[in-house]
């Protein structure tokens, strides 16, 4: 018989959350879903993005992510290894006064998330525009893996990534 792995367990437990935000609360809208096997090197990632309801100026995206090693562990039953999957949250929105507004963002993120590893925030701009827009991809990190034992912990998490957009959408305006 067929046991799910820790990432599918993960992977359901967020798209039931997320979905009936979507769906039921009206809280949010997920606009693009990734579910991927990379065949190169035998990898997982699931990845669900969203705005808030009605919302368009900011984006989240919130990725699992299983290597190899990851999903061997799990299925071959390595004794010492913990199967477990990475967690990654990622905002998008665009910014026109980098220095300020990427400051303000650093700020707000740091204040909900309390993170042990530094939010990092990639600026990119389309080279030739008259009038440059610059899109910010704010990246938080996790410096350790996720597993069930985790799993009464998404709701809280979801909380955060949907207060994160408020926040960030006042900042946006």
């Amino acid at each position: 018989m067929f046991d799910p792995t820790v990432f599918e367990n993960l992977k359901v437990a967020f798209e039931n959350q997320l979905y009936d935000l979507d769906t039921l609360d009206r809280r949010l809208d997920i606009i693009n879903r990734i579910d991927r096997l990379e065949l190169a090197v035998m990898s997982r990632e699931f990845a669900l993005q969203f705005t808030l309801a009605g919302r368009s100026k900011v984006s989240a995206e919130i990725q699992l992510a299983a290597s190899l090693k990851d999903l061997a562990a799990e299925i071959l039953e390595l004794k010492g290894e913990a199967p477990a999957c990475a967690l990654r949250l990622r905002f998008y929105m665009q910014v026109n006064k980098v220095a300020e507004q990427c400051g303000q963002v650093e700020q707000i993120v740091k204040r909900i998330w309390e993170p042990d590893l530094a939010p990092t925030q990639t600026i990119s701009y389309l080279f030739g525009a008259e009038a440059p827009i610059y899109s910010n991809r704010i990246e938080l990190g996790f410096n350790r893996k996720i597993n069930e034992e985790q799993m009464e912990d998404i709701p809280v998490l979801i909380e955060h990534v949907l207060q994160t957009l408020a926040e960030l959408e006042e900042a946006a305006e």
